[in-house]
Formats: C-alpha cells, sequence, structure tokens
C-alpha cells in the first residue's frame, strides 16, 4: 500500500509531467495569462451596464428623479473603470501575441466613453425588445415579469452591448460576454451578429445566431432555431472564407422552433413564416409560409 511520501512522490512527478507537457507545440500552450482579460473582470462590468439599462429593476433601494443621477453613478464609474483596464488588456494582448493592430494610448477609454454614450439608444431599442416579448407572448403577465425572469431578454441585453464593442473593433472581451450570456440562458448569438429592434425569442433555449446573420426589425424566434454557416473549412480551403456566411432575416418573419436555416446568401422575406423542424439553405420570397422539408439548395 503506497505511503504517504509515496503520494508526494508521485504527486510530484504528475506536476514534472505537466509543466513539461508545456513544452511541445500545443495550441493551448500559452503562458502570458497576465497579459490576457480578465473574465471575471468582464463579468462585473457587464453587470454594472445592465443596471443602466434597467435601474429600477436593479436597484436595491427606491429611485425618483431626485436620487437617479447618483444610482447611474454607482454603476457607470466602476463599469467604465473594470471595461478601460480589461479592453486594454485585450489589445494589447492582441498585438503583442497575435499580430493584432496598434492602438494609440488612451483608445480603450475612448472606446468606453462611446459605448455608455450609446446607453440611451441602447435603452431605446431594448425597450422595443422587451414590448415585444410582452406582446409577443399571451403567458406573459407584465413587463416587470419579462425582465426579470425572461432569459431571451438576458440574452439580447448581452448582445446588444457586446455588439457594440464588436463593431469598435474590441478583441476578445465580446466573445466572453456572449459566453457568459450562453451560460446562463441557452442562448447562442455571436456579438457580430446584426438585429433589428423588435426582436423576441420566445423561450430561447437552443437558439444559435451567427457570426454574420443579419436580423431585421419585429423578428421572432422560438427555442432551438439555428441561423448558421454551410460547412467551412479554415486551414485547407483554397479560397477565404466568405465575408456573409450567415442568412439574412427580413422584418416581420416569424421562426418556429426547431427551424435551421444556413448559408451567407439565404434570405427569408419580409412577412415570412418558417415552420418548426425545417432545413433551409436557399431564399424564399417574402410573405413565404414554409412548413415541412423547407428548401435546399436542389
Amino acid at each position: 500500500m503506497p505511503t504517504a511520501p509515496d503520494r508526494i512522490r508521485e504527486l510530484e512527478q504528475t506536476i514534472d509531467a505537466v509543466v513539461g507537457s508545456y513544452d511541445g507545440q500545443l495550441e493551448i500552450n500559452n503562458l502570458e495569462s497576465a497579459a490576457l482579460p480578465n473574465k471575471r473582470a468582464v463579468v462585473q462590468a457587464l453587470n454594472h451596464l445592465k443596471p443602466l439599462v434597467y435601474m429600477g429593476f436593479y436597484s436595491s433601494r427606491s429611485l425618483n428623479k431626485d436620487n437617479l443621477r447618483y444610482g447611474v453613478s454607482e454603476h457607470m464609474y466602476p463599469a467604465y473603470e473594470a471595461l478601460v483596464e480589461q479592453i486594454a488588456r485585450a489589445v494589447s494582448y492582441e498585438a503583442t501575441f497575435r499580430g493584432g493592430p496598434q492602438h494609440a494610448p488612451g483608445w480603450s477609454g475612448d472606446v468606453v466613453l462611446r459605448l455608455l454614450g450609446r446607453l440611451p439608444e441602447l435603452r431605446r431599442v431594448l425597450n422595443a425588445d422587451v414590448v415585444a416579448a410582452y406582446e409577443g407572448d399571451p403567458a406573459a403577465t407584465s413587463i416587470e415579469e419579462i425582465v426579470f425572469s425572461y432569459p431571451a431578454v438576458e440574452a439580447i441585453t448581452t448582445h446588444r452591448i457586446a455588439h457594440a464593442l464588436q463593431r469598435e473593433g474590441v478583441p476578445i472581451i465580446p466573445r466572453i460576454m456572449a459566453y457568459h450570456a450562453h451560460e446562463r440562458t441557452g442562448v447562442d448569438i455571436h456579438p457580430g451578429a446584426t438585429i433589428g429592434p423588435g426582436f423576441f425569442m420566445d423561450h430561447g433555449t437552443g437558439v444559435v445566431i451567427g457570426e454574420t446573420a443579419h436580423i431585421g426589425k419585429n423578428v421572432k424566434i422560438y427555442q432551438g432555431v439555428t441561423l448558421g454557416a454551410l460547412s467551412t473549412r479554415r486551414a485547407h480551403s483554397v479560397l477565404p472564407l466568405p465575408k456573409k456566411r450567415h442568412p439574412t432575416i427580413e422584418d416581420d418573419v416569424t421562426i418556429y422552433s426547431g427551424a435551421t436555416i444556413l448559408g451567407g446568401d439565404t434570405v427569408i422575406g419580409k412577412g415570412s413564416i418558417i415552420g418548426g423542424n425545417v432545413w433551409i439553405t436557399k431564399s424564399v420570397e417574402p410573405g413565404s409560409k414554409i412548413f415541412g422539408r423547407g428548401k435546399d439548395g436542389d
């Protein structure tokens, strides 16, 4: 039977083996973790930004016109400080270790100020999303219930913040935010996806929306919908990957649960209804109703 010293020696040998594995050519050998952004700090910043959109829902005290500015400041300053530091770390890492673009000192601060300056407009867009959820779900009893308890609202709120940073060219941070929302809600939206106002995901679980998807106004989708790309291979492709890999969904479209819509050239025309579990890789005309097998490229 192994003695305590035997176990210690085995543990030390295991440590040596793990350390030795970092001498190879594995892609996950990154040892510059101090230069990377910190996921926990990014999430903390996000958790200060969300109350700025829904102050009355997150506050632990009664709010009114007299103390609202103080309440906003309590979240604005920590969000600013955390995001400036984490974005600076992200761009420094990208420039130093991945050949990314160099940015002037203070660039991260300018980006965060622009993001915070967009918050009034983000509030208007998210208000349209919440109203769409209330009007589109007969089970909803109030706006308050939707903001407090609908995972789709959590997902789209995080997406709209992450998308704003993605458009600024911020690396890594938007994906961290998107992954955090995915963990919490089961909704996977790439921060590059463009989504118009009045967007509602009923239930939302299992929804996947790819990087170059473009979604118009007043679109409603149900659980398990995929807006994805046709199969591509980065390493072995002779041609570069297409810039538009994911579908376009025009205004006023409804997509029922389990539908899969693929391809950058695929356009779902305005006002169309896409039935559950269909497979679509070819555009459909405005006002179409697609049920059953759907449309493919044949």
